[in-house]
């Protein structure tokens, strides 16, 4: 599975708890966007992660 932006950023929409751990990972390590989205990625998606299984379902061609 490989990081991709557009899918990591649909993710972080639909779910209120990865958007506002968007937000606080931007002020608390002073990210950029796009950088605070691939360190969630990393967090929540890859190895496992607890929303792994919603970004593969939104990664599965219709």
């Amino acid at each position: 599975m490989k990081y991709n932006k557009t899918l990591m950023t649909k993710l972080i929409n639909q779910h209120r708890e990865l958007h506002d751990e968007l937000k606080r990972i931007k002020v608390e390590m002073d990210l950029d966007k796009n950088a605070a989205v691939k360190a969630m990625y990393h967090s929540f998606v890859a190895n496992s992660g607890k929303y792994m299984e919603e970004y593969q379902k939104l990664d599965r061609p219709r």
